[in-house]
């Protein structure tokens, strides 16, 4: 028997919560871990009380034909990443110098179909000023890809933050 590693065994975690999800495209679950203690969990859906896509069986994105990573504000679902930290503030728990934990997969036809997470330009924000260490995200391939939020600031620094890579996937 292979005993999974630290970093395999929250993103599995992570792959749990994103089951979750009331998203009828995406899936992503998220948690976050101090002290090698799982102090929040978040997934993508719909604000509490209030109806999700699948209740309503349609994605408004979808209908409007918005393409993926754009037009956030139309969406109902809140992203994982913002409900593991407003998890962690309803409870009264201090996320400072914690690790987040990203799982996430496109759903075709009730099939699953991996791909690579990486928090959005919003989240990112709300990452720093959580004050986390760092961002572990699953890719396609079914491994893993570590962010410093220390790097992201001083990125941001050095350049426009619009400049991010991972999620304009260019530079000035």
């Amino acid at each position: 028997m292979e005993r999974p590693s630290k970093i395999e065994y929250y993103l599995n975690i992570a792959r749990e919560v994103a089951s979750r999800s009331t998203c009828l495209c995406f899936h992503c679950g998220a948690i976050i871990v101090k002290d090698d203690q799982i102090i929040s969990t978040g997934y993508n859906g719909a604000p509490r009380g209030t109806l999700d896509c699948i209740e309503r069986g349609i994605c408004l994105r979808r209908k409007l034909n918005v393409p993926s990573g754009q037009r956030y504000e139309l969406c109902r679902s809140v992203h994982a990443e913002q409900n593991a930290i407003i998890n962690a503030a309803r409870a009264g728990v201090s996320l400072l110098g914690g690790d987040m934990y990203l799982y996430g997969y496109r759903v075709y036809e009730n099939k699953k179909e991996p791909t690579d997470i990486f928090p959005c330009f919003i989240c990112k924000k709300m990452i720093i000023n959580a004050g986390l260490n760092k961002t572990i995200c699953v890719t396609k391939d079914g491994k893993h890809k570590v962010f410093e939020i220390e790097k992201w600031i001083k990125e941001w620094q050095e350049k426009d933050m619009i400049d991010d890579k991972e999620i304009y996937k260019t530079e000035y």
